[in-house]
């Protein structure tokens, strides 16, 4: 039981990330490799916080949400200027530069051997130290997320970063300030994603620079992309589906020296799988070739 507990805490946790990267590229059409680095702000964020300052749990992710809002506001600014391809080289770039400090600032993040003995979330008195009271935590949290997200792809704000991700120079013509929009929604998307770092840092209560990789940034983007981009459902979708995948190989019997190379190998043919005959994935409504064909 424990086990499957373990499992729909970690559905939860990439469900936030997985909501808050579709907000940027699959509806607005900005496709960013730095996603991990905005889950590893607001981990360290509420991990300092919690060990050096001890400062309340409220009080850290309100303070988490606003640091990884501003580190996106510096990744969303380079959108001004460059794009499509260039602009997710720009992005992997920020990806590897914030695991490179978060590696080799030592004093300060612990370097390679990360923060240890991270506090549980205490709210209002309640303690979330086991897996039930943590997955009403994650459930609120991840819902809290969806809502928002949700919110924001309902109204004109909304509509307008569809209008940006179909035609950019043509929506500008009506007067709209889209380099405004980009940076904003570049800020909330990475202040949603904080939210999944503080829960795993607190879930764990250990993080180390190995958690943050672009290779977590490409498995979120995975997500999006399998359960559909442009529909905030595929993104529930696609963290069930991409989540429960590598556990099911526990069940067959692989070696433990084999199984990690096998789920690469299952991530990168599901991708494969998708843009080819599937690029708007599970329900998405948006695909990322480039004529945006079903």
């Amino acid at each position: 039981m424990i086990y499957l507990l373990h499992i729909f805490i970690l559905i939860g946790i990439y469900i936030i990330l997985s909501v808050s990267l579709n907000l940027l590229a699959g509806y607005t059409g900005i496709l960013s490799m730095a996603h991990a680095a905005f889950f590893g702000v607001g981990a360290y964020v509420v991990a300092l916080l919690a060990l050096n300052v001890h400062t309340p749990f409220i009080l850290n992710i309100f303070l988490a949400i606003i640091a990884a809002g501003a580190f996106g506001a510096i990744v969303g600014i380079p959108s001004l200027r460059i794009k499509d391809d260039y602009f997710i080289i720009a992005t992997f770039a920020f990806q590897i530069i914030t695991f490179s400090v978060l590696n080799n600032l030592v004093s300060f993040t612990g370097g390679p051997m990360g923060l240890p003995g991270i506090p549980q979330p205490v709210i209002f008195g309640l303690k979330f130290d086991n897996h039930w009271s943590f997955l009403i935590l994650t459930t609120i949290l991840a819902v809290f997320t969806y809502f928002i997200a949700n919110r924001i792809v309902s109204s004109p704000y909304g509509r307008i970063l569809k209008a940006i991700r179909e035609d950019e120079v043509f929506t500008q013509s009506l007067g709209k300030n889209v380099a405004a929009f980009k940076v904003k929604i570049f800020m909330v998307s990475a202040a949603l994603a904080s939210i999944a770092g503080v829960l795993y840092a607190t879930y764990i209560t250990y993080i180390d620079p190995t958690s943050f990789t672009v290779n977590e940034s490409v498995f979120i983007i995975s997500i999006v992309i399998i359960g559909g981009a442009g529909n905030l459902k595929g993104s529930v979708v696609g963290a069930i589906v991409l989540v429960m995948l590598p556990e099911l190989l526990r069940f067959i019997g692989l070696p433990n020296s084999v199984a990690a190379n096998i789920r690469q190998m299952l991530y990168g043919g599901l991708l494969v799988v998708f843009m080819l005959w599937r690029p708007r994935g599970f329900i998405g409504e948006y695909s990322f070739n480039r004529n945006n064909e079903k």
